[in-house]
């Protein structure tokens, strides 16, 4: 049977390794957090006591954390210490270039490596439905394909080491960008009289159509299993997004490319954060375009 080591065992990493268990592998996993560990534990993950002791004879380490140099330092506590034939997935969202130096620390320790974020949020990961973008050599991705498919709704891989944190960055800014488009056209049909489900209809089949609008859509009714009909719960947390259009904007400052509309949508995502609703999904943004409490 072949042995995964989780590492990160939080919202997304928890229902992710419990998918991998339903798919008949030996998950060994570890968190930081007593709590997450109870949970994973229900879920059928051996709880190890620190990151070496659940990559020591895995065949697969797959760390989910919350940012680059939390992934550069258990690399550097771990490599050394898995098995040689180990390959290592990283389904953290992180800058590309520490991205690139966690593929550097495996391959000095002769280590397949791929860079593999996921989009779907935690119900895609609960699902399994994620979709996850891949970076890294032809031999790794091929490898690490067959574990991805049971968290999985879509695997595409991207290019090189690095090519997946950057399809990750581009399409959540497209995300950020296109959830406050949407929001201030619900924002602005309300001041017009227009209501919320004529719009919908209108705009979820001409060309305002988009995720943000027809999956995601802001506003209660429209569509049902959005998070605007319980409360603008996460979801996706305006943190999160916050997080990731702050690295988009560090990798458009490194490419020197120009992209106005995302870095206005994170000052925006910041002002947003800033009042405290950094928990609250980030499709409640709506209620800080009307200038109203989420």
């Amino acid at each position: 049977m072949t042995t995964i080591a989780f590492i990160g065992l939080g919202n997304m990493g928890n229902p992710m390794a419990a998918n991998l268990v339903k798919a008949g592998y030996a998950v060994h996993g570890f968190d930081l957090l007593p709590e997450n560990l109870v949970i994973a534990k229900d879920h059928g993950v051996v709880i190890m006591a620190n990151a070496v002791a659940a990559v020591k004879g895995a065949d697969v380490v797959i760390t989910m954390l919350p940012a680059g140099k939390h992934v550069l330092s258990v690399y550097e506590d771990i490599a050394s210490k898995a098995k040689k034939s180990a390959l290592f997935i990283d389904s953290s969202t992180i800058d590309v270039e520490s991205a690139r130096k966690a593929h550097a620390i495996a391959a000095r320790h002769e280590l397949l490596s791929i860079d593999a974020p996921v989009s779907g949020g935690t119900g895609g990961a609960t699902a399994g439905t994620l979709t996850f973008m891949a970076g890294g050599s032809k031999d790794a991705f091929a490898k690490a394909e067959p574990i991805l498919k049971p968290m999985a709704g879509r695997i595409v891989h991207c290019g090189d080491d690095g090519a997946g944190q950057a399809a990750k960055i581009c399409n959540n800014m497209i995300l950020g960008i296109s959830m406050i488009g949407v929001a201030e056209a619900f924002v602005l049909a309300e001041k017009l009289g227009l209501s919320h489900q004529a719009l919908f209809d209108v705009a979820s089949t001409s060309s305002g159509q988009c995720w943000s609008l027809t999956t995601y859509c802001p506003v209660p009714g429209p569509v049902p299993t959005s998070p605007a009909n319980n409360g603008y719960r996460p979801g996706f947390a305006a943190a999160l997004m916050l997080k990731d259009l702050k690295l988009s904007q560090e990798a458009a400052q490194s490419a020197g490319a120009v992209t106005p509309l995302g870095a206005e949508a994170a000052q925006l995502y910041a002002l947003f954060n800033a009042q405290g609703h950094a928990g609250a999904d980030f499709s409640g943004i709506i209620n800080f375009l009307r200038g109203t409490p989420a």
